[in-house]
């Protein structure tokens, strides 16, 4: 029998994707250390222009991170902020007036040719524009009149992990600097993210419960809810399992019809009054014996009697969404793996989506 090829990689299944959540602490020291300068000072020129409503633009995960953002601006700085359909530019030709308003625009990769001739539209419609992407060199940022890098290095994994976090930490922090704030709420996040992604057995455990299920529920509040979207995408595209994610109050509203005693339920619980308002809601899914997993503070974890327990006393309810993603993250990948798939290659993807 011969010997190995020394220089032969053996490629197992989900090497990638599992490194790139590994690197999430490291990028989040990252962008407080290199990139929060840089965020502020576009925050600071922005300001000054005193923008009246904010529209975000984006697709897929990173349309997910846009929604935090939308909270962020909504709930921080009392501006109204919406989420723009840009086939209402590309598609049908609209061209609202955009005087005084700010875009911003978030894409990983910066090149998706609806989200470059959306901004682009809209910054000659006299809209102040701002691109937060991981490419700096990106058509998109090319287009913008700002761009906030959020510093990830390069992604390979086509589920995207470490770039969402970055995302939502840029955007935390370009707030923050919108409202004159210094964004100190975000230090003790990477520390806490290593203990976080530390806890791999916890998380494997948990997968088995879902190793053969035939579709989810997941279901957040405020500042929760879109880590439950987020969540839902990289359950579907990893482990094809159908995954469903609504707001709580949205769940009251005929979904929870849908629920019974082996219906899969993942609820997560922000520390604040996200969590509060979904109290309710864990309520009426307890009354339905639904098989329920909370993401959430150790008393409701407790109440739920399976979950996984995050670090978040004492943690700002508007960074909690930055550490509540990471074991689903986790949860995405070993539940892919106990199915036998390989999360670094999910059919029918590609890296970079180019739609029109």
């Amino acid at each position: 029998m011969s010997a190995p090829t020394p220089d032969r990689k053996i490629l197992i299944p989900g090497r990638i994707m599992s490194g790139e959540m590994a690197e999430q602490p490291a990028v989040l020291r990252r962008i407080l250390d290199r990139g929060a300068p840089r965020i502020r000072a576009v925050a600071a020129k922005v300001a000054a222009r005193n923008p009246r409503f904010v529209l975000l633009t984006a697709r897929g995960t990173s349309d997910n991170a846009a929604l935090y953002a939308k909270y962020l601006i909504e709930v921080l700085l009392g501006k109204p902020a919406g989420l723009t359909s840009m086939s209402t530019t590309t598609a049908y030709g609209a061209t609202p007036d955009l005087t005084d308003c700010l875009v911003i625009t978030v894409s990983q990769s910066g090149g998706s040719p609806d989200l470059v001739a959306s901004t682009r539209a809209a910054r000659e419609a006299g809209a102040i524009t701002v691109a937060v992407t991981n490419n700096p060199e990106s058509p998109l940022a090319e287009v913008s009149e700002f761009h906030i890098d959020v510093l990830a290095g390069p992604e390979k994994a086509l589920p995207a992990t470490k770039t969402y976090t970055a995302e939502l930490l840029a955007l935390y922090l370009f707030v923050e600097g919108l409202r004159g704030g210094d964004g100190s709420a975000a230090e003790v996040l990477p520390e806490l993210a290593e203990g976080i992604l530390a806890r791999g057995a916890e998380v494997k455990a948990l997968a088995g419960r879902y190793r053969f299920a035939e579709r989810m529920v997941i279901t957040s509040r405020g500042y929760g809810y879109p880590t439950a979207r987020e969540a839902a995408l990289k359950l579907m595209e990893t482990s094809y399992i159908p995954a469903l994610a609504y707001s709580g109050a949205d769940l009251l509203h005929g979904p929870l019809a849908m629920v019974d005693n082996i219906s899969p339920v993942i609820a997560i619980v922000t520390e604040g009054r996200g969590g509060e308002a979904l109290q309710p809601v864990l309520d009426r899914l307890r009354g339905r014996g639904a098989d329920l997993v909370v993401i959430g503070p150790q008393a409701q974890v407790d109440a739920a009697s399976a979950g996984f327990a995050l670090p978040t006393k004492g943690v700002a309810e508007e960074v909690q969404p930055i550490l509540e993603i990471l074991p689903l993250q986790m949860l995405a990948y070993e539940v892919t793996i106990a199915r036998g798939q390989d999360p670094d290659a999910p059919r029918a993807l590609a890296k970079v989506t180019e739609t029109h």
